[in-house]
């Protein structure tokens, strides 16, 4: 991925936490949705930001239905 994110793709989960991330992206790649994490945390020396992850915009919508599915069973 370049500086600034392709228009194709959205994100569509954020959280200070990677392995966060990591869970919901590999929930998405187990339904074969392409996905991206991208890391904007500073760590200097207090981790500050986020960590985002993206999928294109046609995978939005069952992207969402998978993470939401997946927040209620926790």
């Amino acid at each position: 991925m370049s500086e600034k994110m392709d228009d194709q793709w959205e994100m569509i989960f954020s959280s200070s936490k990677l392995y966060q991330v990591e869970i919901m992206k590999a929930l998405l790649e187990d339904e074969n949705i392409p996905c991206v994490i991208v890391n904007k945390q500073d760590s200097a020396y207090i981790v500050i930001g986020e960590i985002e992850l993206y999928v294109k915009r046609e995978d939005v919508l069952k992207a969402k239905q998978i993470i939401n599915q997946s927040s209620t069973l926790e």
